[in-house]
């Protein structure tokens, strides 16, 4: 007798008529993740602080280099939580290590928030850099790689959606961060305190709801992935059998069931790192500006403190939009013609941003950088899913995140020092443009790679 995969959330009976474990509700967990993902995604507020830091009234007076330095740690760490994160929830599964970066992430805030005499660069670099980027690494893998498997039938979207309360985690906290250091702009870091509080809260809520599928588990209506075999498009079935692996035989027209790369396996095919270039350029284009995007208001278009500062919060609003958009765009036009009209799109933007001295068209064109920045988040989990299978997604994709952090460290450093103290946008726009435009073109030498067959019964070397 055949098991029956598990579907939706009743609880089933195994052979011996037995009740067996009730089925979590998948939407409650995707709002759980939802909810951890607003909880980290805060740290893309980090320009509203930036640009406090930098002012005279501030008691640490950093330069734009200076300011620049914890986010970018911050952003290079994540790659070091996701792969370990990514790697354990494989094995150990997702809230313990939720749990663990939400946590982690909270104390590098808290920590942040004692940086209020000149001198005390050190510890932003320590709490906001090093410590909240290691924690958010750990807590940002999850979900991503956990939802594709509650959601094998909306993969683009319900990934699109989990890391869209990524980008809609700046939409909460900028203008809150704004309001708390108008009270006391000598320590602008001083709003670290009640925000980590915060975002404990949210984080340790969300991660609790967190659970892996059970064991054959498919959504109501999906296909049975469980058949070892299917008819190949465009044969019939035929008596006659071919000579298959290990000389056994199998009928002429069909199909073995192919199965996941493992993490070693993806690492040797092109479409890894390929894929992980195509992340890195999105993120170096999108960051370039999101890492200054108050100042750059407010010096090429004349927006006020308070108006950069809104206009940074209602862009998160934009960048987590464009991984729900681009997420769904992908699964109908195709993630490679996705990721070329992303890279290309951002480009002509950017080039643009810098000539644009009135207020709206600098908001629109950063609407868009904005929304296609999103949208490289929103796409490539997915993408990787498809590419390589969601068994060891979070290892796989996890390890993918090195583009984030490279682009990360690059996308800020190349914008801050073209602009220098001459604040010249054109230079330093312009230029990371260029990059996106040319890399428009990796997509299009980018193919999904041949799946391993379920056949082959060599073991799978992990890493």
């Amino acid at each position: 007798m055949s098991s029956t995969p598990t579907s939706g959330r009743t609880g089933t009976a195994d052979t011996t008529g037995r009740a067996t474990e009730r089925t979590p509700n998948r939407w409650i967990i995707l709002a759980g993740g939802i909810l951890v993902q607003l909880a980290i995604g805060g740290v893309y507020a980090w320009s509203t602080f930036a640009k406090a830091f930098q002012s005279p009234d501030s008691a640490l007076r950093l330069s734009k280099v200076e300011a620049a330095i914890p986010f970018e740690l911050c952003i290079g760490m994540i790659f070091v939580g996701a792969f370990l994160g990514g790697r354990i929830q494989d094995r150990r599964g997702p809230r313990v290590v939720a749990l663990t970066g939400v946590v982690i992430y909270a104390i590098g805030i808290l920590l942040s928030s004692f940086a209020r005499d000149a001198g005390q660069l050190w510890l932003l670099i320590l709490g906001y850099g090093l410590i909240s980027g290691f924690g958010l690494g750990l807590a940002y893998i999850v979900p991503i790689a956990m939802l594709q498997k509650w959601f094998p039938d909306k993969a683009g979207l319900i990934t699109g959606l989990a890391v869209g309360g990524f980008g809609f985690g700046a939409v909460l906290t900028s203008p809150v961060a704004q309001s708390l250091i108008g009270n006391d702009k000598v320590h602008p870091a001083a709003p670290f305190l009640p925000l980590g509080i915060a975002y404990l809260v949210a984080g340790v809520i969300g991660a609790m709801t967190f659970a892996n599928p059970p064991k054959g588990y498919r959504p109501p209506g999906a296909p049975d992935p469980a058949l070892a075999t299917e008819k190949a498009p465009g044969t019939t079935p035929a008596a006659a059998a071919t000579p298959a692996r290990g000389g056994a035989t199998e009928p002429v027209g069909t199909v073995a069931l192919q199965r996941d790369f493992s993490q070693a396996e993806a690492l040797r095919t092109p479409q890894w790192y390929l894929l992980t270039a195509i992340l890195t350029l999105s993120v170096t284009a999108g960051i370039s500006l999101i890492s200054v995007a108050a100042s750059a208001a407010s010096d090429v278009a004349g927006y006020s403190a308070a108006a950069a500062a809104s206009l940074v919060g209602l862009m998160g609003l934009f960048n987590g939009g464009g991984r729900i958009l681009w997420g769904w765009v992908s699964d109908r036009i195709g993630k490679m013609l996705a990721f070329v009209a992303i890279l290309a799109i951002q480009g002509l933007c950017l080039i643009a941003l810098p000539h644009a001295s009135s207020v709206a068209v600098f908001a629109i064109l950063s609407a868009v950088i904005y929304t296609c920045y999103g949208g490289g988040f929103g796409t490539m989990p997915s993408t990787a899913g498809k590419f390589f299978g969601v068994s060891n997604a979070g290892g796989i994709y996890g390890l993918m995140l090195i583009g984030w952090s490279i682009g990360g460290v690059a996308g800020p450093l190349i914008a801050s020092a073209l602009i220098g103290s001459s604040k010249n946008y054109t230079m330093a726009f312009t230029v990371v443009g260029i990059i996106a435009l040319v890399g428009a073109v990796v997509p299009f030498i980018t193919k999904a790679p041949q799946k391993p067959s379920a056949l082959d019964d060599r073991p799978s070397p992990s890493v």
